[in-house]
């Protein structure tokens, strides 16, 4: 049956935690669109940047969401991933508009979520 498709239902986000992210691919996307100065694309190349982006973006994210809910109340490293959480769930459901403004948006988007993702995997630190 063509045009035929199936639901999920993944309450758990089992399957998102089984696929491993493609990390340098992106950041290095992230990389190259931080360093436009005046790029010249037509506005659905940003879109389409921006799309990839955007779902690159909701994976870091629940890989973070993932992580920071683990952590015990008293590490702080949590309330810091919620905060970011909070601003990515915001950034990301705001429209894309085919710009470059837009897609560097995404891409500040996607590294801030890594840096959180990877101080959330470092050892927490000593308490004195």
């Amino acid at each position: 049956m063509s045009g035929a498709y199936a639901v999920l239902h993944d309450p758990e986000g089992l399957l998102d935690a089984e696929l491993p992210l493609d990390r340098a691919p992106h950041e290095a996307l992230v990389t190259a669109v931080l360093a436009w100065k005046d790029p010249d694309l037509a506005p659905r190349d940003y879109e389409q940047i921006a799309l990839q982006l955007t779902g690159h973006a909701r994976a870091v994210a629940a890989d973070v969401r993932r992580l920071a809910t683990a952590l015990p109340k008293s590490d702080g490293r949590g309330a810091l991933a919620e905060l970011i959480l909070r601003e990515a769930d915001g950034r990301l459901s705001a429209p894309l508009n085919g710009t470059a403004r837009c897609v560097q948006n995404r891409a500040r988007l996607v590294q801030a979520l890594y840096t959180r993702l990877d101080r959330l995997t470092e050892p927490a630190p000593a308490t004195a």
